[in-house]
């Protein structure tokens, strides 16, 4: 195969409410988000709650249908796929969700639980074979054969999550969504999720999309981010540069909010609130209300994506701006 495995292309996602008596109201979760992810890399997505990282999650999986835009998997449009055919390809792309309590069910036990989704494939194993495939995974997320025969609620929260790793790995996927997987454990336990990720990604050469709000995660175990601010990308690169020394007005707000002093040099601040405006997705830039730069052209040009130096890209007017008023850190 040439050219990324997961290419997603102008997606967008609209939600329509509606009440008894007024007209409906459409709400866009993702607004034209366009990146590709390389086979083999750690690409890290980072925002605040309600950005719209899950909603990319879920379209990325097919557990959705975007209002606009596609996505390629393999070179392949998952969209375009009739149901059974997609049914087919999710071995190899699967997904390990944010809660480790809520995604296993209490009343199957370990071992099944990790088996499902061998139900799906093309060539259905045998029950040998769905055995040994199960505890193969179990053992490569540092569980044990005998964890099989038990119940969720028999685990730690860390151990729970090596089992939803275990669900999403028996199938030897390529590509793996994780949407936010260490943000409901305690911080040694993160360290442990962490750590056997970038291993199976080493021994593997399984592909991630790492989807969490928590700026040092990403620094740590990614290769590439994109920075996400309501439903937009708003600056990609590699993950030590961007949080390094960033170029958009809200990545420089996310770095300042950090409590890590040593990492960024500053002390930590306060996120500014958002303050929501009723044209603030019509047109112009929507971080305008919030950015210390912001110029008469941020109100009424949308600002696109585009290349400000080798490997980063910004959504910004006045990137080259930014670039001259900060430093780069010297460590």
């Amino acid at each position: 195969m040439t050219g990324p495995l997961l290419d997603i292309r102008s997606l967008s996602r609209d939600y329509v409410s509606r009440t008894l008596f007024g007209p409906a109201h459409v709400t866009r979760a993702l607004d034209k988000v366009s990146l590709t992810v390389e086979a083999g890399e750690i690409f890290g997505i980072v925002g605040e709650s309600g950005c719209g990282k899950s909603t990319l999650a879920r379209l990325v999986m097919a557990l959705d249908r975007p209002t606009a835009g596609q996505v390629f998997f393999a070179g392949e449009d998952l969209f375009a796929l009739p149901s059974k055919e997609l049914m087919r390809r999710r071995e190899n792309f699967q997904m390990v969700f944010q809660d480790p309590f809520a995604s296993l069910d209490p009343r199957q036990r370990v071992g099944r639980i990790v088996a499902e989704p061998l139900h799906v494939l093309a060539r259905k194993p045998s029950r040998a074979e769905i055995r040994d495939r199960v505890v193969d995974t179990l053992e490569s997320v540092g569980l044990k054969a005998e964890h099989a025969e038990r119940h969720p609620h028999e685990f730690s929260g860390g151990q729970r999550q090596r089992i939803a790793i275990a669900r999403a790995l028996v199938t030897e996927p390529r590509l793996v969504v994780a949407d936010e997987p260490v943000s409901a454990l305690d911080l040694s336990i993160q360290a442990q999720v962490l750590n056997l990720l970038m291993d199976l990604r080493q021994r593997r050469g399984v592909t991630f999309l790492f989807i969490t709000h928590n700026l040092a995660v990403v620094d740590c175990i990614a290769d590439r981010v994109g920075v996400m601010y309501r439903g937009r990308l708003v600056e990609t690169g590699p993950a030590h540069q961007v949080f390094e020394r960033p170029i958009h007005p809200y990545t420089q707000v996310l770095a300042d909010a950090e409590p890590a002093i040593d990492r960024f040099g500053r002390p930590a601040g306060e996120m500014q609130p958002v303050k929501p405006q009723a044209d603030d997705t019509a047109t112009g830039c929507t971080f305008r209300n919030r950015c210390p730069l912001a110029v008469e052209r941020c109100a009424r040009e949308t600002p696109e994506l585009r290349a400000i130096l080798p490997g980063r890209h910004a959504a910004c007017h006045r990137a080259e701006d930014k670039i001259t008023q900060t430093p780069p850190t010297t460590s």
